[in-house]
């Protein structure tokens, strides 16, 4: 049961590989035509090396002007062995990068358009692998297979013909001792599939070890994890080289053993020419020309047992990758909304698994430009409700409206245009600090995104930049967490959404920048033409939610309390404990 698995998945494998490969079907059908031509021209070396044999082997009576003419069509034959060879690996190369790369866009296409569920369960890393280490194995394999399977293919037949010309009996015993390398490779090859497929998966694993251990070094220096870290990544590097010794190991026993067989049969046809030579049933030539294709048939039979460790592991690579490219994409159907910002949660439940129930039978009515406030404990469902409310995800039960409209009824991505969003942590990418700001708006004018950056505050630190507005930064440049932010903040305020989300978007700045980042998000919120907008902020930081119209309190994914700061804190209850905790904890600083 478990080898007619194993031989299900590579067929299917093969089958979706193909849908790439298919477009590229001319260079294919090119490289195929150029192996049956340098397969044929290597067929009749024999031929040529018999004829020439012939013209030598008797006493005193060597022909040189045939001779010399055999000589010169050796020649032609092994340079256009040589020609069409390179011709063959060059089209089938090209086919095999072109179908890959195909597959490598459509990987990294299936990855931004799948559903957050997806990748919040997959790492980073393993995804980063499959597109890029998995891929390229995918093309060496192609490649060699593709090449050593068109020329091994005609070659055998096309040597057993001229065998059997030359001598049927030889030919019927060389043939029938062929299956038996046939057989070894198989089998061999059989046992190796799940070690190359272990390797792979391993691979995936380290790479992301490796991603995560390079993205967090400061943090591992700060705790003094880095000899744990070297263990951990430690650890996966001897699974690797386990797995892959196993794979090596197995593969490797592929050509000696088929070379054994192959000898074998080389000694056969050369018993069985020396005996017919004798009887004078075969010329000296006609024995050169046995042993030649003898040979010949079993060259192509090595090479395609061993392409057998390539395939394998590039079989296992292209699973990862087709696995990948053929995740379901999220559905974005819908009409466009263009939103007032009124927002209405109704009966709401959620879970993100479901044996763990999360938010639970939520109710909210914001008006257009009402501010609210969402505290609580960490895990209570803060961010869980601002990921429902961008349709990051979709709620199990319940509903939640826009202008009293069904979320449902509206695409996706028209939903998240009415939205902007300033996370805890900030993201900047490799580009110009014009680029990062104008992400949300790509047609923005230059004054455009200068107003942006006034009204964030950080245009002046971007002129005192080496290229201004047209410098380019990285996440790892050295840029402060807090100038990030409000390049995030300057990227929001140039779209300028009808709605907008704070996530902890002050956690992690200094007292300075986080008052400029406030100031920032009073002219986000309440800007200077009165049309308010309607925000949501998730803060731990009490002190710069007081003024919101609404704060909800949560706690086991429910709603506790609602109310302004100072009807809450008049009910002494759960935001009231937490308003004085953190005061006292102020007080206790401060005192200290």
């Amino acid at each position: 049961m478990a080898m007619k698995n194993n031989t299900a998945k590579k067929q299917s494998t093969l089958r979706r590989l193909m849908k790439y490969l298919k477009p590229h079907a001319p260079l294919l059908v090119g490289a195929f035509l150029c192996a049956v031509i340098a397969a044929g021209a290597m067929l009749f070396t024999p031929v040529i090396i018999g004829e020439a044999v012939d013209c030598i082997v008797s006493k005193g009576d060597v022909s040189f002007g045939r001779l010399g003419i055999y000589l010169c069509v050796l020649a032609g034959l092994i340079v256009a062995v040589m020609l069409f060879q390179w011709l063959m690996n060059l089209l089938a190369s090209a086919a095999a990068h072109q179908a890959v790369a195909s597959a490598r866009k459509a990987g990294f296409s299936a990855v931004t358009d799948a559903p957050l569920s997806y990748v919040d369960t997959k790492s980073p890393g393993d995804i980063t692998s499959r597109v890029s280490v998995d891929a390229d194995q995918i093309a060496d394999g192609i490649v060699q297979g593709a090449t050593q399977i068109f020329t091994g293919v005609v070659t055998i037949i096309g040597t057993l013909i001229f065998m059997i010309r030359i001598s049927p009996w030889i030919a019927l015993a060389v043939a029938a001792l062929t299956p038996l390398s046939l057989l070894v490779s198989y089998f061999v090859a059989r046992g190796s599939h799940k070690h190359f497929t272990e390797q792979t998966a391993v691979r995936g694993e380290l790479y992301s070890r490796t991603e995560e251990t390079i993205r967090n070094r400061a943090l591992i220096t700060a705790y003094g994890y880095g000899q744990r870290a070297e263990k951990d990544f430690d650890d996966t590097n001897q699974d690797l080289k386990r797995c892959g010794f196993k794979a090596t190991f197995f593969s490797s026993l592929v050509n000696p053993s088929t070379r054994l067989i192959n000898s074998l049969v080389y000694a056969v046809a050369a018993v069985m020419g020396t005996v017919f030579a004798i009887d004078g049933k075969v010329t000296v030539g006609g024995i050169t020309q046995l042993l030649l294709y003898a040979n010949q048939f079993a060259r192509p039979l090595n090479e395609i047992t061993g392409v057998i460790t390539e395939f394998q592991t590039s079989l296992a690579a292209a699973k990862r990758i087709l696995d990948l490219t053929e995740v379901a994409p999220q559905n974005d159907d819908g009409k466009t909304l263009v939103s007032g910002g009124s927002i209405a949660v109704k009966n709401l439940d959620f879970s993100y698994t479901p044996d763990r129930p999360l938010i639970k039978d939520m109710n909210i009515d914001v008006p257009q430009g009402t501010l609210v406030a969402i505290v609580g404990r960490t895990g209570c469902g803060k961010t869980t409700l601002i990921n429902l409310l961008m349709r990051f995800y979709d709620p199990d039960s319940g509903t939640i409206l826009f202008d009293g409209e069904d979320a449902h009824s509206f695409s996706r991505s028209s939903v998240r245009k009415n939205f902007g969003m300033v996370l805890q942590d900030s993201w900047i990418f490799k580009g110009t600090v014009r680029d990062n700001i104008a992400y949300g708006k790509p047609d923005a004018t230059d004054e455009q995104v200068r107003a942006a950056a006034r009204a964030a505050h950080i245009d002046r630190f971007i002129e005192r930049m080496a290229d201004g507005y047209n410098t380019v930064i990285d996440d790892g440049d050295g840029i402060s967490q807090g100038q990030k932010q409000l390049i995030n903040i300057a990227r929001v305020m140039l779209a300028d959404p009808p709605m907008l989300i704070l996530d902890e978007a002050t956690s992690n700045i200094d007292t300075r920048t986080e008052k400029r980042v406030q100031a920032a998000f009073d002219k986000l919120l309440r800007p200077e033409n009165g049309s308010k907008k309607t925000g949501f902020v998730v803060a731990h930081r009490l002190s710069t939610i007081v003024n919101a119209d609404i704060i909800l309190v949560m706690d086991n994914g429910r709603i506790v309390e609602r109310g302004t700061h100072q009807e809450l804190l008049k009910k002494n209850g759960a935001y009231a404990s937490l308003y004085q905790a953190q005061f006292a904890r102020t007080e206790g600083t401060v005192t200290a």
